[in-house]
């Protein structure tokens, strides 16, 4: 098989069997005349990215009912954008979001540039992100190659290099198997197969339109590919995090953490820095303010991407006038925490004070 009937055998069962998302166009509806609106192609690669589609579903379809357009995004404002980010982690691509929606309004007159060349030059887009909208929004050829692409070409042609060595060599066979006609469809088909059919464990090979010239195919080395390098381990950090509740109202104290660096910009309760070095049984030492502190029991465990976090929660119930003005700090009902733009680490420590 050909890199042309290759290519063909994969539209075929694209064509039959592409998956139902929200962010795309199905082949039925390209066929007569629909187009992807470059918007939401990208929004949902952005929203991909360390993320499983199961995951992103809702959030996706929260912030195109919020912000239909570019331009309605570049509108709102950035503290909006976080709220509804929150949860999906990763919290730098919810501020490059903004950063980028500003620019396509601002400087691109609403409308993303259609060469990969050009999305590179916009924030928080990357070599795979400005392949797949120039590819799928744009049907500009493009070798589009995110995780699912990799395990399905280190199969097809048995690339053993461990990741991420491997991946010029992934992306020049992706490139060279990218037909000229619908490469759009091509990636979002290969995407598809690693997805349903080439899956990490027990890949359903009896069903790939590849199998005749899948060099693994039916062998117990596919569930060994693709090959990646060992990981360090990760190092395991250590703080407090201090939950104020207002006794009469039931509020939290929240402030924001700075624009920069870890969850910037993102909602917290107050707390201590992150470090290896710190000493959780002198914890107490480091509240924002006096108050009747009380240890919780257990710790809130969480892993971030470089290292592991054990926090230490305490808890007061106090009057809330009584506390001390702590810079962009405020209290937050009860019914509103919900809508508070708390990354998942802070509501395992909220959860565990108020439980």
């Amino acid at each position: 098989m050909n890199s042309a009937s290759a290519a063909q055998a994969l539209l075929d069962w694209y064509d039959r069997h592409a998956r139902k998302l929200p962010w795309r166009v199905s082949p039925e509806n390209r066929k007569v005349g629909e187009v992807p609106d470059p918007y939401r192609i990208w929004l949902s690669e952005i929203m991909l990215q360390q993320t499983t589609v199961a995951a992103v579903k809702d959030y996706f379809e929260k912030f195109t009912r919020a912000w239909p357009t570019i331009e309605d995004l570049a509108e709102a404002l950035e503290e909006d954008v976080m709220k509804a980010w929150a949860g999906l982690g990763y919290y730098s691509r919810a501020r490059n979001l903004k950063k980028c929606a500003d620019a396509v309004a601002a400087d691109h007159q609403g409308r993303f540039p259609d060469r990969e060349e050009d999305l590179l030059k916009l924030p928080g887009i990357g070599p795979y992100t400005a392949a797949a909208i120039a590819a799928i929004a744009f049907d500009r050829h493009a070798a589009v190659v995110d995780g699912n692409v990799e395990r399905v070409l280190t199969r097809f042609a048995r690339i053993e290099t461990p990741l991420p060595d491997a991946k010029p060599e992934i992306r020049a066979l992706m490139a060279e198997l990218t037909p000229q006609e619908r490469p759009g469809d091509f990636a979002q088909g290969v995407m598809d197969l690693g997805a349903t059919i080439c899956t990490p464990k027990r890949p359903a090979c009896v069903l790939c339109p590849w199998r005749p010239s899948c060099k693994v195919q039916g062998s117990p080395l596919a569930e060994t590919l693709p090959r990646k390098a060992a990981k360090k381990e990760k190092p395991t950090r250590f703080g407090a995090a201090f939950v104020a509740v207002d006794r009469q109202t039931g509020a939290v104290l929240l402030r924001r953490r700075p624009p920069k660096g870890l969850l910037g910009g993102m909602t917290e309760v107050p707390g201590t820095a992150w470090s290896a070095e710190f000493d959780q049984s002198e914890a107490i030492g480091s509240a924002p303010f006096p108050a009747d502190w009380r240890r919780r029991t257990g710790e809130v465990k969480h892993t971030f991407t470089h290292f592991h976090l054990r926090l230490s929660v305490f808890r007061a119930d106090l009057d809330g006038a009584s506390v001390p003005q702590l810079g962009a700090a405020w209290w937050s009902a009860p019914d509103s925490l919900g809508s508070e733009a708390l990354p998942t680490v802070m509501r395992k420590a909220l959860s565990a004070a108020l439980d």
